[in-house]
């Protein structure tokens, strides 16, 4: 059922249109000047098409149920079909500065990189989850974009299409490098995520939400921990080699050791309290994160 709130913006001519932009000079791409644009009013927008964009003097943002205020220089990626909210601006328009890369998966088309797009994850990351770039990083950027605007501006001609995408997927590759680089450098706040995720899951399995829910998924544990579940994996990913789903198990299979061990719980009364609905599965993954069924564990200790 559409939504009469949203307004969705099916080309990037429409979007040139509604921002006071002259026609951009590709349909299927355009890089903006941000300081340019025609603020917009207070809504919720969808695009069809990507957009990933360095700002300054932003103002507030909406994603999801919260706002957030950017006045900094930060990074966005936003994929087709994701809602997101404008203000009507605050900031003066000689306060903002950057640019907007705008492509449509039309653009794509037929290419490896739209077989390859969605393992950018930072596509899925909400707002507050920007990427802050360094001085250097930002210049390296921007030297991506130069490249891109340069091209465009030149006569298009049959190699066209495949200099432009080489440098969106350079961009890509840049930004995926630069988000590896802030999962590392912002230390403190990165493992305080991840002692809320130890007592996340401990407070899940000890609590009974485990016999009243079910396994815990990834989008329940990122939801608790106010992240993105894209984001929250990339995170451990790079601060422990493993997966938020990984993490998960690991806790399944410390609890259902322990009971093992020390209980006289059957197999499948322990599979029914960790949140199994099937003894097999829970007999499947012990299994395979211990190369001993449960009852051959269990046996160890007697």
């Amino acid at each position: 059922m559409a939504h009469k709130n949203i307004l969705r913006i099916k080309s990037i001519s429409e979007l040139h249109r509604l921002r006071g932009l002259p026609q951009p000079e590709h349909p299927l791409v355009s890089v903006v000047d941000y300081a340019t644009m025609k603020p917009g009013n207070s809504q919720s927008i969808v695009l069809d098409f990507y957009s990933i964009a360095i700002k300054r003097g932003v103002g507030p943002l909406g994603y999801g149920q919260q706002q957030y205020d950017f006045n900094e220089g930060v990074m966005f990626f936003i994929a087709p079909n994701q809602v997101f909210k404008t203000f009507a601006h605050t900031v003066p328009v000689r306060e903002r500065s950057g640019w907007i890369l705008y492509f449509h998966p039309d653009f794509l088309w037929n290419t490896s990189l739209a077989r390859t797009i969605h393992q950018y994850d930072f596509f899925d990351y909400t707002v507050n989850e920007a990427l802050f770039l360094s001085p250097k990083e930002e210049s390296i950027i921007n030297g991506v974009i130069q490249n891109i605007q340069q091209e465009y501006h030149s006569n298009i001609d049959k190699f066209s299409q495949d200099i432009i995408l080489s440098q969106i997927e350079t961009l890509l590759n840049y930004s995926k490098r630069f988000y590896e680089r802030q999962f590392i450098t912002r230390n403190i706040a990165n493992h305080q995520i991840l002692d809320r995720l130890e007592t996340l899951l401990e407070d899940y399995f000890e609590s009974g939400l485990s016999v009243q829910k079910g396994l815990p998924g990834v989008q329940t544990i990122a939801e608790h921990l106010n992240l993105s579940p894209g984001y929250l994996s990339g995170l451990l990913k790079s601060l422990t080699g493993k997966s938020t789903q990984e993490h998960i198990h690991e806790k399944l299979i410390e609890k259902a050791k322990l009971k093992l061990s020390t209980t006289q719980l059957t197999v499948s009364e322990i599979a029914y309290e960790l949140g199994f609905e099937h003894v097999q599965s829970f007999h499947k993954l012990f299994k395979t994160k211990t190369s001993q069924s449960p009852l051959q564990f269990r046996a160890a200790f007697n």
